[in-house]
């Protein structure tokens, strides 16, 4: 693999608010020590379940200055560098200190709608750039662009630093298609909690996962389980799993996730920045259900 530290379970942290929309250091601070002492593997920070669009970015420089000082390299760091702008995003690359960083999750550009040839283009400026190793993230349902594989071909063979893609496209012929024409070290890495052990089982390397971030032991039990060829156990794992995802989601992410992380007092508050909104009183309810029935022990 291109980077042995980055296989398994990863986490894409929240960014607590206050009830004021006010960053909540002491919740992150118990967020980051409950998965540190839970077997989470790596932390991806100012992902897009960060709620990094609503960040600025002294808000963004405070929240990774604050990760860092809490895990004390205890594992890697990722760190979200994204954008539709690609001199924007070198310009971030180029200002962030990233000397205690293992790589940069870099989503596809959104909203510009580019051909293949732009995000060819627009991966190859920043690998050129980058200092530390480089994710690609292919999550079309919110960018409106597929990465297709034979760009992840060409850029993977092309750049050693562009050593995995986050794979969000909930197409699971395209996931295979990756492990068949990327090079044997070009890792894929599952962007969809409810697809992280087919991929797994199909070739892929691990996840970069929201759900992890309520039940620790469980996903990662179930990711080493995948990886080790422990078939049962994993399968065991991922139906017990199925039973909260979709409910996590149903209002959107993360604010399913923050609720879920109020409820089990590991965050003060459910608070989300607009345009995103609270669960549902009533979705709210039957996730609160849900986890009251649930154990996250193997």
């Amino acid at each position: 693999m291109r980077n042995n530290k980055l296989i398994g379970t990863g986490v894409a942290l929240v960014t607590p608010f206050n009830e004021d929309y006010t960053i909540d250091f002491p919740s992150l601070k118990r967020l980051i020590e409950n998965l540190l002492e839970n077997n989470i593997d790596y932390f991806v920070v100012m992902g897009t379940t960060a709620e990094s669009a609503t960040l600025s970015l002294q808000e963004q420089d405070q929240v990774i200055y604050f990760v860092n000082q809490i895990v004390k390299n205890k594992i890697p760091i990722v760190i979200g560098v994204g954008g539709n702008n690609t001199m924007d995003v070198i310009a971030r690359i180029k200002n962030l200190d990233l000397s205690n960083v293992e790589a940069i999750l870099c989503v596809s550009p959104y909203y510009n709608k580019p051909s293949q040839e732009g995000l060819v283009f627009h991966y190859e400026k920043i690998a050129e750039v980058s200092p530390v190793d480089i994710i690609m993230y292919n999550v079309p349902s919110r960018t409106a662009v597929n990465i297709e594989v034979n760009t992840v071909e060409y850029l993977s063979n092309k750049y050693s630093n562009i050593i995995a893609i986050k794979e969000a496209s909930g197409n699971i012929a395209q996931c295979m298609d990756l492990i068949t024409k990327c090079p044997d070290d070009f890792m894929i890495i599952s962007g969809d909690d409810k697809m992280t052990l087919p991929i797994i089982l199909l070739g892929g390397v691990g996840v970069i996962s929201v759900q992890a971030m309520v039940f620790p032991l469980t996903f990662s039990d179930m990711v080493t389980s995948a990886l080790n060829d422990n078939f049962n156990n994993a399968s065991k794992q991922h139906y017990k799993l199925l039973k909260s995802v979709d409910l996590l989601y149903v209002d959107g992410n993360p604010s399913g996730i923050k609720e879920a992380l109020s409820f089990l007092k590991i965050c003060n508050s459910n608070q989300v920045r607009l345009p995103l909104v609270k669960m549902k009183k009533e979705n709210a309810e039957a996730l609160h259900n849900c986890l009251n029935t649930f154990s996250n022990k193997r």
